[in-house]
């Protein structure tokens, strides 16, 4: 695998995305940024709340859609969320210093589209697989409760991006783990980057 390479990974709520993506950084021997980033971005911006408050901010969004943006049209974000444009401009950064890395959520697949050498990854699952990890790394959460934080997640992601949450036309590959263990998936990724890149 290429030193530079950046992959995204973007999860439904309790597929095992977070778990893969922490194991897929470390076979890679990289970084992984999740909600380091709205940290990163909120200290930047000098705002000293604390962790938990920001992110859940950073999810607010209005009603009206603005449509697609693209990593050049990040200006058009309104001034009332600098944050969005901030996490955008440091995970750019990131990829930019050509060490690789992953990225877990923050639309970073929309963000960095068009990169070299990145790739990205939408991990789903069941709702029966979901219910069951709910219940061991989720605090007994119900699947009712998941969905709820997945349709906040969707609908940050559609008033960002202007596209449709979980699209695959967004991802080189979806994986459902609940058809195949979250180390194989790491394993299934890092042979489709390597593929690729002709490794």
């Amino acid at each position: 695998m290429k030193k530079n390479t950046v992959i995204t990974i973007s999860r439904q709520y309790g597929s095992g995305g977070r778990q893969i993506s922490r194991l897929l950084s470390e076979k890679m021997g990289v970084k992984r940024y999740d909600r380091t980033v709205v940290a990163m971005a909120a200290e930047s911006l000098g705002a000293g709340d604390r962790l938990e408050d920001v992110l859940s901010r950073s999810y607010e969004v209005p009603k009206a859609s603005l449509g697609a943006i693209s990593t050049a049209q990040l200006d058009t974000v309104p001034a009332y969320n600098t944050l969005y444009k901030e996490q955008a401009h440091i995970i750019r950064s990131i990829a930019a210093e050509g060490n690789g890395a992953v990225f877990l959520g923050r639309c970073a697949e929309i963000v960095l589209a068009g990169q070299p050498e990145v790739y990205s990854f939408f991990i789903c699952a069941d709702d029966a697989f979901r219910t069951r990890r709910a219940g061991t790394h989720y605090g007994g959460m119900s699947l009712k409760q998941l969905n709820e934080i997945e349709e906040q997640r969707s609908n940050y992601y559609a008033f960002y991006t202007g596209k449709k949450w979980g699209d695959p036309q967004n991802f080189d590959l979806v994986i459902n783990t609940s058809r195949i263990p979250l180390e194989q998936a790491v394993d299934l990724i890092i042979d489709y980057v390597n593929r690729v890149q002709g490794e």
